[in-house]
C-alpha cells in the first residue's frame, strides 16, 4: 500500500502547482540560467562540465551525463532519500501549503510515522537542548559559559542551534516520554541508550540513559536544514568519558554522507567558489564567526568520497585546514588521494604547531585569520611531497617509496595538463628526472585502469546474479518490451517520438473527402495522425524505448483516451524516464543576437505540419531501406527459381515505393 493515498489528490495538485523546480533544485545545486533552462553540475555523479539541465516551463530536470531525470518530487526522492509522501510534505512546508490527508489505517499510520518520528524527535531534542542553554541555571552556568569561553557570540550560537544536555541520567528521556515519544524512537535516534537492567524491585528489563548527558550539543543538519543527529562534547574532567560522542547511524543519519556546517555554508561556498575543510565542529563555527563562512567539517569520521562529492556540488576547489601538529599533518595526507581522485583542486593551509583555526582566531582576531589563510595556502601535492621528503634523508629505499607514493597520487588527477605540471614540480623537489616520473606515472595510470575494469566486471557479475523481477507497471505494454539496444537511435525515429511527447496534443487541420464527393477541413491531434499513419502501413520502431512510447500512444488512443506525455516523467523505469525527458527537454536556444538584429527565427511549432510530414516520410524511407536490405540478404540464401522470382517482384515494389517517397521529399532517388 503506497503513502500517496494518504494525501488527497487536490492537495497533491496544489503542491505540484506551487512548486517551482528551479527554486527547489537551486536549494541543493548551484544553477545558472541559460536561455529557457537552468544548468549546473549534476549532484548525482562526478563531473567537471555542467550537463545537468532544469526546465522551469516543463517542470523537469535531466542530466545528459549520467542520465538521471525526473520532476521535482523524483529529485527530492533521489537527492534527499525521501519517500514520495515525505517529498510532498517537504514541498508543502516550503510553499506554506496545508496538507489535507485522507483517513489512514493503523498500518498506514505506522509506516508513515516511522521515519517522520525520527525527524520530529531530533528537531524536538534540538529545541529542548537550545532552550536549556539559555533558560536553565545549569545550562547557562556550564554550557553557555563554555561557548562564551570559546569566544562564540550568542548570534553564532543560535545560528548553529547549539545547546546543552543536563548532566542527569534520564532528564531528556523523561522529557521526551512526557511529550509522547516512544522508547523505540528514542533508541533508534540514539538519543537514549537502553541496557539490560535485571532490576527485581522495579521489574524493568531495560534501563534508560541519556546518551549526551553533561555535554554541549552540536546539532547536525541536512543540506535542506533538517536535524539529522548530534555531536556532543563532554565538559567534565572524567578520563574515561570520550571527548566527543556522535549520534549512531540511523534511517536519517549517516555520518559518512554528511558534512558539519554545510547547511549554513552552502551559499558562501558557491559564491566564493571555494570550500575550507577543517577538523572539528568548533573550528567550523569559529571560522563562520570570523567571516569565513565557506567552511565545513567531516562529522566525526575520516573524510569520505560521499562527503567530497557533497562539496563538489558547489565547488571543485577545496582548501584543507589542519592543526600544525604531527596528527594534523597525517590527517591531511590521508585525505589527499581521495580529493584528487574526485577531480578536486586541492590546496592546504597548515597552522603553526599547537594552533588550529579556532585558537588562531581567538588569539589574533578575524582579520588576522583571513590574512593568514590568504597568504599561507600551498598546493596540497607539493606540500605532501615536501613533508614526506623531510623524513627520507639519504635513504634510497625510502626515497624510491616516496617517488612511487607521489606518482600514485598524481595518477589520480584526471586532468592531463595538471598531471604534467605536477610531474615537473615534483621532479624538481625529488631531484628525479621528469622522464623517470612520467614513465612511472604511465604505469600507475594503466594499473588504475586495469583495476577499474576488474571492479566493473565484478560489479556486472554481481548485478547479473541479483537481478530482480522486471517492473510490469511502467507502461500498459510493458510485457512487450524488447531488450534495450546499444545501437544509436535513427534520427527519424527519435524525432517522431519527440513530436509525440511535445506536440502530440496539438491540433492539425487536413483536407479530407466529404460526403458530397468534395473535400472538407478536419482537425486531428498530431498523435492521431502519427498512430493512424504508421498502423496503416504496419510499421514499428526498431529502437525499444521508442517502440514502448509509441505503443503507449497506440493503446491510449485505442481506448478513446487522451495520451499524457507527463506520465513518462515519473515512470518507474529509469531508462524510459531518462530517455523521454531527454526528448522533452530542449537544451538549445536561439541566440539573442538574432532578435537584436530584427531576425526572428520561427519555432518548430510554427511549421509543425510540414515537419511532421517530412519526418513521417523520412521514417518510412528508412523502413523501406531496411526491407530492401533484408530482401538482398534473403536473395543470397534462396535457391529455387520460384523464390527468386518472388524476391525480385518484392524488390521492384520496394524500389518503386522508395522512389515515390523520394519524390514526396523532393529528393533525387537513384
Amino acid at each position: 500500500m503506497q503513502f500517496v493515498s494518504m494525501i488527497d489528490q487536490e492537495t497533491i495538485q496544489r503542491i505540484m502547482d506551487a512548486a517551482r523546480i528551479e527554486e527547489v533544485i537551486g536549494d541543493f545545486v548551484s544553477l545558472k540560467k541559460r536561455g529557457a533552462n537552468h544548468i549546473g553540475c549534476c549532484p548525482f555523479h562526478n563531473e567537471k562540465t555542467p550537463s545537468f539541465y532544469v526546465s522551469p516551463s516543463k517542470g523537469i530536470f535531466k542530466c545528459f551525463g549520467c542520465g538521471e531525470a525526473g520532476d521535482v518530487v523524483s529529485f527530492l526522492k533521489k537527492h534527499e532519500h525521501f519517500t514520495y509522501p515525505e517529498a510532498l510534505r517537504w514541498l508543502a512546508r516550503k510553499y506554506n501549503i496545508e496538507i489535507q490527508e485522507e483517513e489512514q489505517t493503523e498500518e498506514q499510520k505506522e509506516r508513515q510515522n516511522e521515519r517522520d518520528a525520527l525527524f520530529h524527535l531530533s528537531e524536538f531534542a534540538q529545541q529542548y537542548f537550545a532552550d536549556l542553554l539559555y533558560n536553565d541555571e545549569m545550562g547557562r552556568a556550564v554550557g553557555l559559559s563554555y561557548f562564551h569561553g570559546r569566544g562564540l557570540s550568542d548570534e553564532i550560537i543560535k545560528r548553529f542551534g547549539l545547546g546543552y544536555c543536563l548532566d542527569e541520567w534520564t532528564n531528556f528521556t523523561d522529557h521526551a516520554r512526557k511529550n509522547g515519544y516512544s522508547d523505540i524512537v528514542l533508541e533508534k535516534t540514539g538519543l537514549t541508550i537502553f541496557k539490560e537492567s535485571g532490576d527485581k524491585e522495579t521489574g524493568d528489563k531495560k534501563r534508560a540513559y541519556d546518551r549526551f548527558r553533561g555535554r554541549v550539543m552540536f546539532p547536525i543538519y541536512s543540506i535542506s536544514g533538517r536535524v539529522l543527529g548530534f555531536s556532543g562534547r563532554v565538559l567534565s574532567s572524567e578520563k574515561q568519558a570520550a571527548k566527543y560522542v556522535n549520534s549512531p547511524d540511523s534511517d536519517i543519519y549517516n555520518k559518512s554522507r554528511i558534512l558539519y556546517g554545510l547547511f549554513q555554508a552552502r551559499s558562501a561556498i558557491s559564491k566564493a567558489d571555494k570550500c575550507y575543510l577543517v577538523e572539528g565542529n568548533v573550528d567550523v563555527i569559529s571560522m563562520h564567526q570570523s567571516g569565513v563562512e565557506n567552511t565545513v567539517a567531516s562529522c566525526g569520521t575520516s573524510l569520505t568520497t560521499e562527503q567530497i562529492r557533497l562539496i563538489k556540488r558547489y565547488t571543485p576547489n577545496v582548501t584543507v585546514l589542519y592543526d600544525g601538529d604531527s596528527a594534523g599533518i597525517k590527517a591531511a595526507l590521508r585525505a589527499v588521494n581521495l580529493l584528487f581522485a574526485e577531480g578536486m583542486h586541492v590546496r592546504c593551509v597548515l597552522f603553526p604547531d599547537g594552533e588550529d583555526p579556532d585558537s588562531y582566531a581567538q588569539k589574533y582576531g578575524s582579520t588576522a585569520l583571513q590574512e593568514y589563510l590568504a597568504t599561507h595556502e600551498d598546493n596540497f601535492l607539493i606540500f605532501k611531497t615536501r613533508v614526506l621528503l623531510d623524513g627520507v634523508k639519504n635513504d634510497p629505499i625510502r626515497k624510491a617509496e616516496l617517488v612511487k607514493d607521489t606518482v600514485a597520487t598524481i595518477a589520480l588527477v584526471p586532468d592531463l595538463i595538471e598531471r604534467t605540471e605536477y610531474i615537473a614540480q615534483c621532479a624538481h623537489l625529488l631531484d628525479v628526472s621528469e622522464e623517470a616520473l612520467a614513465s612511472e606515472l604511465s604505469k600507475a595510470i594503466n594499473q588504475n585502469r586495469l583495476n577499474q575494469i576488474s571492479q566493473n566486471n565484478q560489479s556486472n557479475q554481481n548485478d547479473q546474479s541479483t537481478q530482480s523481477t522486471p517492473n510490469t507497471q511502467s507502461t500498459p505494454t510493458s510485457d512487450l518490451r524488447p531488450p534495450t539496444s546499444d545501437l544509436p537511435i535513427d534520427p527519424s525515429e527519435r524525432h517522431l517520438i519527440q513530436l509525440l511527447l511535445n506536440y502530440g496534443h496539438n491540433s492539425i487541420e487536413l483536407q479530407v473527402p466529404s460526403d458530397d464527393g468534395g473535400s472538407q477541413l478536419a482537425a486531428y491531434s498530431l498523435a492521431e495522425l502519427v498512430v493512424n499513419d504508421l498502423q496503416a502501413d504496419d510499421l514499428s520502431f526498431s529502437d525499444p524505448l521508442c517502440q514502448r512510447i509509441y505503443l503507449y500512444y497506440c493503446d491510449t488512443l485505442a481506448r478513446g483516451e487522451e495520451p499524457d506525455a507527463s506520465r513518462f516523467i515519473t515512470d518507474d523505469d529509469d531508462a524510459l524516464r531518462s530517455f523521454a525527458i531527454s526528448l522533452m527537454l530542449d537544451t538549445y536556444r536561439i541566440s539573442d543576437t538574432w532578435r537584436q538584429k530584427q531576425v526572428f527565427v520561427p519555432s518548430l511549432e510554427d511549421h509543425l505540419q510540414e515537419d511532421l510530414t517530412e519526418t513521417l516520410l523520412t521514417f518510412k524511407m528508412k523502413c523501406v531501406d531496411n526491407r530492401i536490405a533484408d530482401n538482398a540478404r534473403r536473395f543470397r540464401e534462396v535457391k529455387s527459381n520460384e523464390d527468386i522470382d518472388q524476391l525480385l517482384a518484392e524488390k521492384k515494389h520496394l524500389v518503386d515505393l522508395r522512389r515515390q517517397i523520394g519524390l514526396a521529399l523532393h529528393r533525387v532517388i537513384n
